[in-house]
């Protein structure tokens, strides 16, 4: 699969010394979904308006399709399409008028079909003819939408689209998101709904204090990083640890009655075969166990931990 996207060394730092990042290389494959995790501050924004050409780099190159963003910036704007966090619309303008001119702003040409079928596909078509003052919060985040799709752009950036909306226009967004990736849409989302990354993304990347920790296949990463812990749930509680089971590194539930084994479930030896007879072994009686996976917002939580800022 080819990159439609290559950022190489980009490093941005605002007027004052704030550096919003820090050498970001990334290349963004062609067709994917890409979903940007990061706590508030952490400069996805930045990287985004840097590549849509609305921020200038400090130091580093980002090409889109094999173009410059700087020297080619017509030609690599034309291939984006922008959803940002805010509601910027004209309030006088109708919904129709407003997907007519963005077309017309990237020098194409009519196409009254397709923008009727992009109303319908966003729930607007008989909203066409109203003003956007008059519009609800969530319509409005609709036509932002369609505002950014009206080019038929090749690359679709999704900046916290679902922060604040509702849940029936959250699954209309990700319907049309899939819709667009049939289409051969590249989507580059960022989010704080980890569980919305973890059911959409093909890749998911960490970003935080302006430097991108890992970006990887959403499984791989999982799989790399993910932990899983065994719940034992025993017959009757116990006081204290039994000194058979110190080795082991078992937490004791609140009631005593619980025992929680973390292991990595990559290695040849898990140490559940020992721990089982040393719980044997120990005179404990097991009365039920199961596993748990690492989810993704574990693991993201633990990734910016690390890099020394909560994910808050």
């Amino acid at each position: 699969m080819s990159s439609i996207v290559s950022i190489s060394n980009l490093s941005k730092t605002y007027e004052g010394g704030f550096q919003a990042l820090k050498n970001v290389s990334l290349d963004i494959q062609r067709g994917e979904i890409l979903a940007l995790l990061g706590p508030n501050g952490a400069g996805k924004t930045t990287l985004i308006s840097i590549i849509c050409g609305i921020v200038n780099p400090s130091q580093g190159t980002v090409s889109v399709d094999g173009c410059d963003i700087i020297k080619d910036y017509r030609l690599t704007r034309e291939r984006i399409g922008l959803v940002p966090q805010e509601l910027t619309l004209g309030a006088f303008e109708s919904v129709w008028d407003t997907f007519c001119f963005s077309r017309g702003l990237f020098g194409k040409k009519p196409n009254p079909q397709y923008l009727e079928q992009l109303l319908k596909d966003l729930s607007l078509w008989e909203k066409r003819n109203e003003m956007i003052m008059n519009l609800s919060g969530g319509m409005k985040r609709r036509v932002l939408i369609g505002k950014a799709l009206a080019h038929e752009p090749m690359i679709l950036f999704l900046d916290e689209p679902t922060a604040g909306v509702d849940v029936e226009l959250r699954k209309d967004m990700w319907a049309q998101v899939e819709r667009l990736r049939k289409a051969g849409v590249t989507i580059i989302l960022t989010t704080h709904y980890i569980e919305e990354a973890e059911a959409i993304a093909d890749r998911v990347g960490v970003i935080n204090q302006g430097e991108l920790l890992v970006v990887d296949d959403k499984l791989a990463l999982m799989h790399k990083l993910g932990k899983r812990q065994l719940m034992i749930e025993l017959e009757s509680s116990i006081g204290s640890m039994p000194e058979a089971l110190a080795g082991f590194k078992l937490e004791i539930g609140t009631e005593g009655d619980q025992l929680t084994y973390t292991y990595d479930p990559h290695k040849a030896n898990t140490g559940i075969d020992e721990l089982l007879k040393a719980l044997t072994g120990a005179g404990l009686v097991i009365k039920d166990l199961h596993s748990v996976k690492t989810s993704l917002e574990e693991i993201f939580v633990n990734l910016v931990k690390a890099n020394g800022r909560s994910a808050a």
